[in-house]
């Protein structure tokens, strides 16, 4: 009888184990960083002009889909947003450019004028510190006494010449890439998508870009006309407190811009309210009635209309807020703390995204 043939080994059912990722250096990552802050940072007068064209098309592309939907041309709907958006801007500017020359001109008097009305708050503060200082004197005397000397410097005529042709290309660059994004930025999308090797990669990246779009797009709208609507409401309410409507319309202004930076643009807006509060009205109690109505309609705005506007999906953590504030503020001033937000929730929509980001996604909630 002869002998059963051995048997082949069966194949092993797991595979072999993948040879783990190779981890660039903490001190490569950190250089790496360190790099790209510098860049932003020195070639801020390109970067800022193209994300602020990005943000205003993120504004205007809802609208341009519903022009759209009323079978105008592409080019002729968002010739329509970027005119439109231009002749708002430029009435609003008319409107507010006397309040506001006005105030520029008076604020040393009106300086003077809440430092008379601070004193009272302050005169037992100021009584002290002068008993202090006598007692001091009395003490040590007066010959270790110390003469600073402190020098002025009056500003260059021709560095404000040189600064306005810059300021005013600038703005021109922002509107002509404001128009050409919403033009050509579908085209622009497809002909990256058109670089990418497969089929699945292309249909993957094309959902991907086409959803993250549309949201962020509907978040930047939403929020712009939230804003608008809260600086229209102060502006009402400054009026019933007898303010005129054109500095009424100026402050409703400050307050909405300065809502785009949370946290930091409310606190700097209260601020400003009691300093306009003080200058306009006598009465002390009075005086703060602008900063009490602004605290008022940022809390319901921020505690109760965006987030039923917005959802839960749109939430991004506090200290993250911050951070990315302070960071932006610090990089690119004013201009960074108005895109530090719409860059938070972009990022964090394209973790949301992205397979094996999700860790990251759940930090910034």
């Amino acid at each position: 009888m002869s002998e059963p043939l051995p048997e082949a080994a069966a194949p092993s059912a797991e595979p072999a184990p993948l040879p783990p990722r190779p981890r660039a250096p903490a001190a490569l990552v950190v250089l790496a960083t360190l790099a790209v802050g510098y860049t932003l940072w020195a070639a801020q007068e390109v970067i800022l002009p193209v994300l602020l064209a990005m943000f205003f098309a993120l504004i205007g592309n809802p609208i341009i889909r519903l022009l759209q939907k009323l079978y105008l041309p592409r080019f002729l709907a968002a010739l329509l947003v970027v005119l439109g958006g231009l002749a708002a801007s430029g009435a609003l500017a008319v409107q507010l450019a006397g309040p506001a020359t006005e105030w520029v001109q008076q604020a040393p008097q009106q300086m003077r004028q809440i430092s008379r009305q601070v004193q009272d708050f302050v005169k037992p503060v100021q009584q002290a510190n002068q008993a202090a200082e006598s007692f001091a004197r009395a003490a040590g005397g007066d010959g270790n006494r110390k003469v600073q000397v402190i020098r002025t410097q009056l500003d260059d005529p021709y560095k404000a010449l040189v600064r306005t042709p810059k300021l005013a290309a600038s703005a021109l660059a922002v509107v002509l890439l404001t128009l050409f994004f919403m033009i050509y930025g579908e085209n622009l999308q497809r002909h990256v998508i058109a670089l990418l090797p497969n089929r699945q990669q292309k249909r993957f990246t094309a959902d991907i870009l086409r959803s993250i779009e549309r949201e962020i797009s509907r978040y930047v709208l939403t929020i712009t006309v939230i804003n608008v609507a809260l600086g229209l409401v102060l502006a009402g309410v400054l009026m019933l407190l007898g303010i005129d409507m054109p500095e009424a319309l100026l402050w409703g202004t400050v307050a909405a811009l300065l809502n785009f930076a949370p946290y930091v643009g409310p606190l700097i807006g209260i601020v400003l309210m009691l300093l306009m509060g003080f200058v306009e009205f006598r009465d002390p109690l009075t005086a703060t009635l602008p900063a009490l109505a602004y605290l008022a309609l940022h809390t319901l705005e921020g505690q109760l209309i965006t987030p039923i506007v917005l959802g839960r999906r749109m939430a991004i953590s506090p200290l993250m807020l911050i951070l990315a504030l302070m960071f932006f503020g610090w990089l690119w001033g004013m201009v960074g703390l108005l895109l530090s937000v719409p860059l938070l929730v972009c990022v964090k929509l394209v973790l949301t995204r992205v397979d094996g980001m999700h860790g990251w996604a759940k930090l910034l909630e």
